[in-house]
């Protein structure tokens, strides 16, 4: 029996348990072990040398890892696009945010607003900026800490208009999804497997990501709100 360790984000917890079944289930000699957390912490255990065959993350932190000498330069698969989604508590009015100013002045109206610690989150804050509505919205910010799904704290009442993946609201009870963002500022994000430079078993590693990336895994990305890469 091959076992081979990976760490992910949170982002594709629920994709990837489905795709490594759908894989376990034409390989049962290999065994996937998969921890998720959030995508930052999970950054910083690689750099500190923590020992993982394989990375699953929004490729510009496979990037870096990459320059760092912490995964395989050359072996990065991207394997889904996923934009980010809007949602409100269930029950709730639900806004207009059809189009960028139907968007900005939702978010100028919301008592409060969360999105994460990760790639989305940093986007979504560029784009305040862009705004000029930085400043104004600061204190009704509410940053989900790494691994915490900006979801919860919408169904929980302490977000009022939350921003994540859609992969990680959909399944979330107690809010309401309004939608993706509007094409003037949507939001994409790339996530990629790679081979860690701790990778014990480079061969069994390669043949998870090329499956990871083959059409039969297609249907299960759209599935959980994702395009294939």
């Amino acid at each position: 029996m091959t076992t081979l360790r990976l760490i992910s984000s949170m982002a594709t917890k629920p994709l990837l348990a489905d795709l490594l079944a759908l894989y376990q289930a034409q390989a049962p000699d290999v065994q996937v072990l998969v921890e998720s957390v959030g995508g930052v912490d999970a950054a910083k255990r690689v750099q500190a040398g923590e020992a993982f065959d394989g990375v699953v993350l929004a490729s510009d932190a496979i990037d870096k890892l990459v320059a760092s000498g912490h995964v395989l330069a050359g072996s990065r698969a991207d394997l889904v696009r996923s934009g980010v989604a809007v949602a409100v508590p269930a029950g709730q009015p639900v806004p207009d945010i059809s189009t960028e100013a139907a968007l900005k002045a939702a978010v100028l109206a919301a008592t409060t607003l969360g999105y994460s610690t990760g790639p989305s989150g940093v986007q979504l804050a560029k784009q305040f900026e862009a705004w000029g509505i930085a400043d104004t919205i600061a204190p009704r910010i509410v940053q989900a800490k790494p691994g915490v799904p900006v979801g919860s704290l919408v169904a929980q009442g302490e977000v009022a208009l939350g921003f994540q993946q859609l992969s990680e609201m959909l399944g979330v009870q107690g809010i309401t999804i309004v939608g993706g963002l509007p094409p003037a500022v949507e939001i994409i994000t790339t996530f990629s497997g790679s081979m860690a430079a701790s990778c014990a078993q480079p061969e069994a590693m390669r043949a998870l990501l090329a499956f990871w990336q083959s059409p039969a895994c297609d249907a299960l990305k759209r599935q959980h709100g994702m395009a294939p890469a």
